[in-house]
Parts: C-alpha cells; sequence; structure tokens
C-alpha cells in the first residue's frame, strides 16, 4: 500500500512539473480594469509565470472549499458533542446505579445470583 501511495504522488509531481515547464511564460495580472484603473489613477499589475497562477487558483479553490465544507459541518460537529455528553452522562449514570444495586455482601451476591437450571443425573 506503501508504494501505491508513492507512486501515487510521484505521479502528481511529474505531473505538476510537466505543467509548469510547459507554461513558463509571463502573464500579467491585473487587479482593476485598465479603464478603471486609469480613471482612479492606480494600476496594481503583477507579472507572474502562467504555471504559477494555475498553481496558486487551484490551491485558493481548495482553500475556499474546505473552509466552506467546515462551515458547512459545524451542525454536525455540535450533534456529536452533544451525542458525546449525553454517552458519557449515562455511562456515569450506569456505573451508578450498578455500584448501588451491587450487594454489599458476598453471601448476599450468591442468594440474589440467579438460580441455574437443576442438572439431570
Amino acid at each position: 500500500m506503501r508504494f501505491l501511495k508513492t507512486a501515487f504522488w510521484g505521479l502528481v509531481a511529474l505531473a505538476l512539473v510537466t505543467v509548469g515547464l510547459a507554461n513558463r511564460g509571463l502573464v500579467t495580472l491585473r487587479v482593476l480594469p485598465e479603464a478603471l484603473g486609469a480613471a482612479l489613477g492606480l494600476s496594481p499589475d503583477l507579472d507572474l509565470p502562467l504555471f504559477l497562477v494555475i498553481f496558486l487558483g487551484v490551491a485558493l479553490g481548495l482553500v475556499l472549499g474546505l473552509v466552506w465544507e467546515w462551515i458547512r459541518e459545524i451542525p454536525e460537529r455540535a450533534q456529536a458533542r452533544a451525542t458525546a455528553r449525553e454517552l458519557e452522562r449515562l455511562r456515569r449514570e450506569l456505573a451508578r446505579t450498578r455500584a448501588e444495586v451491587a450487594p454489599k455482601d458476598d453471601v448476599l451476591a450468591v442468594l440474589d445470583a440467579p438460580a441455574l437450571p437443576a442438572r439431570r443425573a
């Protein structure tokens, strides 16, 4: 299994390197459209290799998806915590009840034990 995991991540790394080498050209990222940037008097531009833009876009998408899913699961996690608290409360109550019901004397424990059916000869 470890070999398959290593082989998978090796193929992923090879694919990423191939995409990076194929997309080395510089692209200009603009925060604002040219007309709006000229009207405001600022035009923040950034020149980056295309593969970096692609990888950053994928990483940003993964992070946004992770945050979205974490927020979506808040009710399920709250329910799981409530269930765990209830389970612990019931376990403590069961232990306390068993301690109260348990006989304090060995003779009483033998008398309270369920009767075994008689053996036939």
